[in-house]
């Protein structure tokens, strides 16, 4: 008899191939709403003490990626973020939860906008188990540190990739 264990797994009620312009950027003169899409996980190691979430632009042509939201300090209580939830306006995600530094230089979700006549851009969206309840860094902490802060307490991960094209 064959058994299978059930995975770490990322969903979203919102996505599916490409982001449509509810979650596009509201800057540089594109007209979407900048919301950030619904994500939920589930199967997380029993071991997970929090997660943190990232998009991240695998094809920005800066030789380095684009990172649009960080966020993390996520209890392991919790496993959705709603639709939205990436706003600093509006406060939907719990108290103690961070979201730090994009590459646009602000803080929470920063959506899709690809450059003009570039090709379809694959959007890495990632849920990561954490072995620690809080990374140790803050809002004002650069993406890459945050990213290697995360890989440094690890236990699992799931992604979900979507793409976008101006």
């Amino acid at each position: 008899m064959h058994t299978s264990a059930q995975t770490f797994t990322l969903k979203s009620q919102d996505l599916s191939g490409q982001f449509t312009s509810t979650f596009l950027a509201k800057t540089l003169g594109c007209n979407g709403e900048n919301k950030s899409p619904q994500l939920a996980w589930n199967d997380a190691p029993p071991e997970t003490k929090s997660f943190a979430v990232t998009m991240y632009d695998l094809d920005a042509p800066t030789g380095s990626g684009w990172w649009h939201w960080v966020v993390f300090d996520i209890p392991n209580n919790l496993n959705e973020l709603i639709e939205d939830a990436g706003s600093v306006q509006k406060p939907l995600l719990p108290k103690g939860i961070i979201q730090s530094l994009t590459d646009f230089g602000k803080i929470g979700y920063n959506g899709p906008y690809p450059p003009e006549n570039d090709k379809p851009h694959a959007y890495l969206i990632t849920v990561y188990a954490l072995k620690t309840t809080h990374l140790g860094v803050d809002k004002n902490t650069t993406p890459a540190l945050v990213g290697f802060v995360i890989n440094q307490n690890l236990l699992a991960k799931a992604s979900l990739i979507v793409y976008s094209k101006r």
